[in-house]
């Protein structure tokens, strides 16, 4: 969805939520109510994780763009993992070969999309909460996004033993 200076977002949605210091009082206040084009180039759209799913996989499906030019998106740079809209990352010690992926988020939202190179396997995720206070969740976030690439494109190998909240 393209909201324009339009704030709400139709249909089922997560909401939002920001936790920030008030004179030494925690404060959390929902922020699903925003207008994203204040992001420029990088903000303007709204997108569910139903979204991401679709698009990742009709990109690496070969369904928006011809054959040589989804290669040359997935082509990384050689100093850093990042094509051309994408990240290109190993699947791990356990996974057959490279994934797809690229992330984004908004105050009180994260989202994070990770496919195979052919688009047959997705994964999606969000996360409605989002803090000032050295951003408490990220760390745990990232385990469990790490955990969740491990379980679904590395052969499942993941340490069950290991929560993903350490």
């Amino acid at each position: 969805m393209v909201p324009d200076t339009q704030p709400e977002i139709p249909g089922p949605h997560a909401h939002a939520y920001y936790r920030y210091e008030d004179a030494g009082e925690q404060k959390t206040i929902d922020v699903t109510r925003q207008n994203p084009s204040w992001i420029s180039t990088g903000g303007d759209m709204i997108s569910t994780t139903q979204d991401l799913h679709t698009f990742i996989s009709a990109l690496l499906g070969g369904k928006l763009l011809p054959a040589p030019l989804l290669a040359e998106m997935c082509k990384p740079h050689p100093k850093i993992p990042y094509g051309l809209g994408v990240f290109v990352q190993d699947a791990g010690p356990n996974g057959d070969g490279t994934i797809i992926t690229h992330n984004g988020g908004i105050s009180g939202y994260a989202a994070l999309m990770y496919s195979t190179p052919d688009g047959s396997k997705t994964l999606t995720a969000s996360l409605n909460y989002v803090d000032d206070v050295a951003m408490s969740l990220a760390v745990a976030f990232q385990k469990a996004t790490q955990r969740l690439v491990e379980e679904v494109f590395g052969g499942g190998a993941v340490d069950k033993a290991e929560p993903a909240s350490k």
